[in-house]
């Protein structure tokens, strides 16, 4: 954490059996049953859960960095997230995609606020440099 830095927020959640097992949050909110990918269970695995939750965070901050430039978002944004989860000879490991839709906005404006929400976005600062990363206003 940088100097300064005041924590907003703090996500507890218990996690057992790994990715053929739960997770539930310390409030209760997130109860679910995890599986693995392509496997016969029937719950969400931790590709989906980043992808969602990178793609609400995302949003986030298309939102605040549109306001900072005081320009409205129109309702119908929506952003398609894609985790691959790959294995090489380096063993295991993530890309990820972005692909953000902002109908009925002039390109080169829908762009610059693309780019401002990138930079200030907790989950692309996370996996910039990490992890193989694509964000591409559709």
């Amino acid at each position: 954490m940088t100097s300064g830095s005041k924590t907003l927020y703090t996500a507890k959640v218990h996690t057992t059996g790994g990715r053929d097992g739960a997770a539930r949050s310390s409030d209760g909110r997130l109860d679910i049953r995890l599986s693995v990918p392509g496997g016969p269970g029937t719950g969400t695995n931790p590709e989906q859960l980043l992808a969602a939750g990178w793609s609400a965070c995302f949003e986030g901050a298309m939102a605040i960095a549109a306001k900072a430039m005081h320009i409205p978002l129109p309702p119908e944004i929506a952003i398609d997230a894609e985790i691959d989860l790959c294995h090489g000879d380096s063993g295991y490991s993530l890309r990820a995609r972005l692909n953000v839709s902002i109908p009925g906005m002039e390109r080169d404006l829908a762009q610059s606020i693309v780019e401002a929400a990138d930079r200030t976005c907790p989950y692309s600062k996370a996996l910039r440099g990490n992890v193989d990363v694509s964000v591409v206003l559709a």
